[in-house]
């Protein structure tokens, strides 16, 4: 016997059973960010490798080891996205959209990246992400933090995630911070991890960002980025403190928050959990004025964030938070006897023409009365409708509540609406 085709490891299917949650977050996602009058951008899948190498920079984890990226049949090197940043600059510099222009960009859809798989990270995952571009002020970071804030209020996650904060400065100012901080690490070569040493000439803001708690405690007197700052850093990273603070927005600021790419500057920040054990991070973003110069367009500046929905997910399952999302059906129609199962399924368009928000489902394949309440369980309904013929004989239908509520009852098909209204809303 042929051995069963099985999915790719870390590209998982999301089943039924989970899609409803799936749905909800992304609900959420899509209004909120319409709510602060922000527009879609779809980008391909596949892009140039070039673009990529030059966004995300050659001497990175994800071009040297997590790319997905092949020859097409002209020779053409290009790549399954890994994020989606580099895509929407791509797309707003070829279609004129950048410059001297604002614009206010959301994205959402699958990357890829070939790492090892473990909960909450996967090798086909999904990300939500904004861009806002054109607008260079403290303002703008605040106004994106401030939507991030309210993501995690309506999805009830507030009370377990904490804002970190930091400044990368301008490129100047990191750039004599990096003198002195690889004067620094030179000292502790030898007591460096392969990373941290590997890291340590090519980027090394990302060694202070090392998860390893010995090179950790070899940064304890590192220079820090904060004492190189000029006026117009301290000027940008004090009043956006400032607005959080009217705000009533949370934050500590972690002088360890860092970003690899030489086109960040300024605000960076993360939200994170202890909900998750090592997968701590939910959302991650900052201001990355350099890049749209960076990729060929004039310079603009940019500020955006991203989160991944399967850690999303998984942050609200851990949290037991998904129990009252709605599954795929409210109301669940048993037809009995002869000629019942026109009567249903004539029943079930008429409810879908005059309550189009509600979920009907109609029994298909026959089956005793207990069989069809059994599958009207199996699909999370809250009301069943029965029809017998008694019921089509009178005009009537049976409608009996699965929850529990109320007593069974035999209504005029005239007053269905008015009483589905009544359980529905309960």
């Amino acid at each position: 016997m042929a051995k069963p085709i099985q999915a790719i490891r870390g590209m998982n299917d999301c089943l039924p059973e989970q899609t409803p949650v799936w749905q909800k977050v992304e609900s959420v996602l899509r209004d909120t960010v319409a709510a602060y009058g922000y527009s879609e951008i779809r980008m391909p899948i596949v892009e140039s490798t070039h673009l990529f190498k030059r966004a995300i920079g050659e001497v990175t984890d994800v071009v040297e080891k997590e790319m997905y990226t092949f020859d097409d049949r002209n020779g053409d090197s290009l790549t399954l996205r890994p994020e989606g940043t580099a895509s929407t600059v791509r797309a707003g510099i070829q279609n004129g959209l950048l410059y001297n222009q604002e614009r206010r960009m959301w994205y959402i859809g699958p990357m890829f990246r070939h790492e090892r798989p473990q909960k909450g990270r996967y090798r086909q995952f999904h990300q939500f992400g904004v861009e806002i571009f054109g607008l260079k002020g403290a303002d703008t970071d605040a106004e994106v933090i401030l939507l991030t804030a309210r993501l995690w209020k309506l999805l009830g996650i507030e009370q377990h995630v904490t804002l970190q904060l930091n400044s990368l400065g301008s490129s100047e100012e990191r750039s004599a911070h990096k003198e002195a901080l690889i004067a620094f690490l030179e000292g502790f070569k030898e007591d460096l991890d392969e990373e941290s040493q590997r890291r340590m000439y090519t980027n090394p803001l990302r060694v202070l960002d090392s998860k390893n708690p010995n090179v950790q405690a070899l940064l304890t007197d590192a220079p820090s980025l904060a004492d190189y700052y000029g006026e117009e850093t301290k000027a940008h990273f004090d009043g956006l403190c400032k607005m959080l603070d009217s705000a009533g927005v949370k934050y500590q600021i972690n002088d360890r928050l860092v970003r690899g790419l030489d086109y960040y500057n300024y605000t960076v920040f993360e939200w994170v959990t202890e909900s998750l054990g090592a997968q701590g991070t939910v959302c991650g973003g900052g201001r990355y004025d350099g890049l749209v110069e960076q990729l060929g367009g004039k310079a603009t500046p940019a500020v955006g964030f991203a989160l991944g929905i399967e850690r999303l997910v998984l942050l609200l399952e851990t949290l037991e938070l998904t129990a009252d999302i709605a599954g795929a059906v409210d109301v669940y129609i048993a037809a009995l006897g002869e000629g019942a199962d026109v009567h249903g399924m004539l029943l079930a368009e008429q409810l879908r023409d005059q309550m189009p928000s509600v979920k009907v489902m109609m029994h298909n394949g026959g089956g005793n009365f207990k069989k069809q309440l059994k599958r009207a369980d199996q699909n999370g309904a809250k009301v069943a409708l029965i029809l017998g013929g008694d019921e089509i004989e009178n005009k009537q239908v049976t409608v009996k509540d699965l929850t529990g509520k109320t007593d069974q009852q035999t209504i005029a098909v005239t007053e269905l609406v008015n009483k589905l209204t009544t359980l529905l809303n309960k």
